[in-house]
């Protein structure tokens, strides 16, 4: 009804601005003049939506409705223009400036969102077209096989029967390492890989699947995210184009619709909707070229249940094996020529192209030469002797050339290789690298998740476990994906995430499998299994002294489990993909030392966790993660030590009121569709430091004592747009120094007394556009140091930036999310 109501608003609000333009008024009138303009132009398109009868996406509906409560504050705007005396000259000169932000508010979605609502209006036509000739067409095909059946006479009579959004993060450490670029447009080393492809999808419509094959670590991934960027082979499948990781223990049910929802364009499918069942003779109407790029496959099994006959799509699919049976041409990439090897080497190891005149060349050449012009260990084992002095590189020298006889398989090689770039480490560092294999891989590691895992285990504080994720990052060991918000020291748990090449997933999976499975300091499953590994059931009547443990399974029940000891496990990681249920292990009872509980459901959908009760014996319990599942009443488990506790994509209800957790100093809440207000229990939290509710859209209220938390100096309110009002207790926090109200895009003000906040030093309120005015009392924030907001509320700090010097206010560009596109 959102439509229905701006198209009455807008009406009325045009009626008003005539009005206001006839009196003449010096201060508004020609504000009131573009203003109508830009309504008049607004109006139409509105009506036409309004009478339409077509239900828009949620994403476009919410932009309408935001757009309806601007144009009724302007109604309410203009409606005081007109009843304004004209000798209040200062009344006048007030509500002409709001009339100015009006006017900005309106164009900027004229401008802005409103013309890629048309181009998606354009680009759905275009394909509801195509989409129908294609029906019509492929009809027409099938009455004239009908009718020349017909008239062979084979055919007795009878009727016609027959009948995109996966990359938004950024990798920097893909297949190869080689996006390095030695000039404007060539990629190093992929030319000859970029046009041998490029003739396998060009034009043949004999190939519908082609594969691009090599080892761990020679580019293959890199050579397919530079095809699916070409302009060429964008133009020629007119940009649909799917890239999707497969990895070692996929959910090939959820590969499978997102395939069809991309060729479909239909709604999101989840793995449980019935997939349609097509006749692909009779009744695939779309033929329109489209590209799947299905990446890091590893079985035959995975692989054909994906490869869907869909008329005009080709498969192109990226794996170390070959699988001659279902690819109808291959590519073997192909190793760095020799200059292009050291270029590589160089750039990583020197920042330059070629070699330093003060550098050995000979040693630097022998180094190279036993990389074996594998880009990944060019790459890294560079860049782990950068800034080291020569004795450094002349004992890589020696360990790589005796890994000569390690093993002839190229994998193992590798493997051995990529060991030797460790040595450069420190102990705890090294550590802290070997512990990234107990994260399922191709998967983004949240921040929070590793820096609260290494500071539990190896006694260190967030401070250098963030410094040893950079220093791992420098290394190319790791890669940092960071979100445009972050950079300071307020960066929350998603601002940040870790992504790492599967193959130094390998290299930490192998590192940490020495010795007997008993002995190990890890205690990991490389892949998602049926199953816990045969091994440690074979060995289950001894202890495990594992400190870190890691199960990677699909949904478990009580007969999957067996008894294990762990009398020094302080890491228990709980990977698993499940819609359904899951039984917590019972041996957690047996892990006295228990610091840290890591629970990620990797599922599309949030299932019920059950065993809560082996949690009575886990004292010293500090941090707990839980996603993407039904919090369970966390109220009838004693956690008196916890100190952290993060609750993602779940679903939330009442499970934490009544809950005592005296010690707890972090609440993190994100995306969790079901919370409407905090949970009471926050108020028995007396040490609560930080409290991040984030992208919880149903959140409408914060209590009104709020100021209780006396501890708190970190405050995230972030993306919660039913949120209209903050609680004046907020006032009370005196510790309180950084708040984030960002996209809380009804909250209407700031609290009057917001000048109490003697230790606040940043605010991040961009995209609250409903905020018209701030309260005098800003200008009594001495500590404050940064405010990050847009324009249009940019101008109300002036007052504030001329009493508190030290003030910086960042300016940023709205951000307008496209993703809705792909609908």
């Amino acid at each position: 009804m959102a439509d229905f109501f701006v198209g009455e608003i807008t009406t009325e609000l045009l009626k008003n601005l005539f009005a206001a333009i006839s009196l003449k008024l010096c201060s508004s009138r020609g504000t009131a003049e573009e203003l109508k303009t830009s309504v008049e132009q607004l109006l139409p398109i509105i009506q036409e939506i309004k009478y339409s009868g077509v239900e828009l996406p949620a994403e476009r509906q919410f932009q309408l409705d935001r757009m309806s409560e601007v144009l009724q504050d302007g109604l309410e705007l203009v409606r005081k223009v007109l009843m304004t005396p004209r000798w209040h000259f200062y009344t006048h000169v007030q509500l002409a400036k709001k009339m100015e932000a009006l006017e900005k508010t309106v164009s900027r979605f004229l401008q802005g969102p409103l013309q890629v609502h048309i181009l998606a209006d354009v680009h759905h036509i275009r394909a509801e077209v195509d989409q129908r000739l294609d029906r019509f067409d492929w009809s027409n095909r099938v009455v004239e096989q009908r009718l020349g059946t017909l008239k062979i006479g084979t055919c007795g009579g009878g009727g016609i029967g027959g009948g995109w959004m996966e990359e938004a993060v950024r990798r920097v450490e893909e297949e190869g390492q080689m996006k390095w670029e030695v000039s404007s447009s060539v990629v190093l080393g992929l030319g000859v890989g970029m046009k041998t492809v490029k003739g396998m999808i060009f034009g043949r419509e004999d190939l519908r699947v082609v594969g691009i094959c090599g080892i761990g670590g020679s580019g293959k991934t890199t050579l397919a995210r530079e095809l699916c960027k070409d302009d060429q082979v964008r133009s020629y499948f007119n940009e649909r184009i799917l890239f999707l990781t497969v990895s070692q223990s996929p959910d090939v049910n959820q590969l499978k619709a997102k395939i069809v929802q991309f060729i479909m364009g239909t709604q999101i499918l989840s793995p449980n909707s019935v997939l349609p069942q097509w006749n692909l003779q009779y009744e695939w109407i779309t033929v329109t070229k489209s590209l799947v790029v299905l990446d890091d496959v590893w079985s035959l099994a995975v692989l054909e249940p994906l490869l869907l006959k869909i008329p005009g799509c080709k498969f192109l699919v990226v794996s170390r094996f070959k699988f001659p049976n279902v690819l109808d041409a291959t590519y073997d990439v192909e190793l760095l020529r020799e200059e292009e090897a050291l270029s590589l080497f160089c750039h990583s190891a020197f920042g330059q192209k070629s070699i330093p005149p003060a550098a050995d060349k000979n040693l630097v050449k022998q180094i190279v030469n036993e990389c074996k012009r594998l880009p990944l260990a060019l790459k890294v084992i560079g860049a782990s002797l950068k800034d080291q002095p020569e004795l450094c590189w002349a004992n890589a020298r020696s360990k790589l050339s005796k890994g000569e006889a390690f093993s002839e398989s190229h994998e193992n090689n590798l493997l051995q290789r990529m060991a030797a770039s460790l040595d450069c480490l420190s102990k705890k560092v090294k550590s802290c690298f070997l512990d990234l294999g107990a994260f399922p891989e191709d998967k983004k590691i949240p921040l929070d998740v590793l820096t609260n895992m290494w500071v539990e285990i190896h006694g260190i504080d967030e401070e250098e476990a963030f410094a040893i994720l950079v220093e791992l990052s420098n290394k190319n060991l790791l890669t940092l994906v960071k979100d445009a918000r972050d950079g300071d020291i307020y960066s929350s748990c998603y601002d940040i995430s870790v992504t790492q090449h599967d193959v130094l997933r390998d290299l930490a999976l192998h590192l940490s499998s020495d010795g007997s499975v008993n002995e190990r300091s890890r205690l990991l499953m490389p892949r998602r299994e049926t199953e816990l590994p045969r091994e440690w059931e074979r060995d289950s009547d001894q202890p495990f002294h594992a400190k870190i443990v890691s199960v990677h399974t699909g949904e478990m029940r009580e007969m999957d489990w067996f008894q294990m000891e762990f009398p020094k496990c302080e890491v228990l990681i709980l990977n698993f993909s499940s819609d359904d249920e899951y039984l917590l292990p019972p041996f957690i009872e047996n892990m006295p030392k228990l610091r840290a509980l890591i629970i990620m459901n990797y599922s599309t959908s949030n299932c019920i966790l059950n065993g809560f009760s082996v949690f009575s014996n886990l004292t010293n319990l500090r941090s707990l993660w839980l996603e993407k599942v039904f919090v369970p009443r966390l109220s009838t488990i004693p956690l008196k030590n916890l100190k952290k506790i993060y609750i993602i994509l779940c679903k939330i209800s009442n499970s934490l009121d009544q809950s005592a957790f005296p010690r707890l100093t972090e609440l993190t809440i994100d995306h969790c569709d079901d919370l409407f207000q905090l949970p009471t229990c926050i108020y028995a939290m007396p040490s609560l430091k930080n409290l991040s509710v984030t992208n919880c859209h149903s959140l409408y209220h914060l209590p009104a004592d709020l100021g209780r938390l006396q501890s708190l100096q970190i405050l995230r309110l972030y993306a919660c747009p039913a949120l209209q009002t903050l609680p004046a207790s907020i006032c009370e926090l005196l510790r309180l120094k950084y708040i984030d109200i960002s996209q809380c895009v009804n909250l209407r003000c700031l609290p009057m007394d917001i000048g109490k906040l003697t230790s606040l030093e940043k605010i991040d309120m961009r995209e609250c556009s409903q905020i018209s005015n701030l309260p005098k009392s800003t200008a009594a924030l001495q500590s404050l140091r940064r405010v990050v907001c847009d324009e249009d509320i940019s101008w109300m700090w002036r007052d504030a930036e001329m009493a508190l010097p030290e003030l910086h206010v960042q300016v940023v560009e709205k951000h307008f999310d496209l993703d809705w596109l792909d609908e």
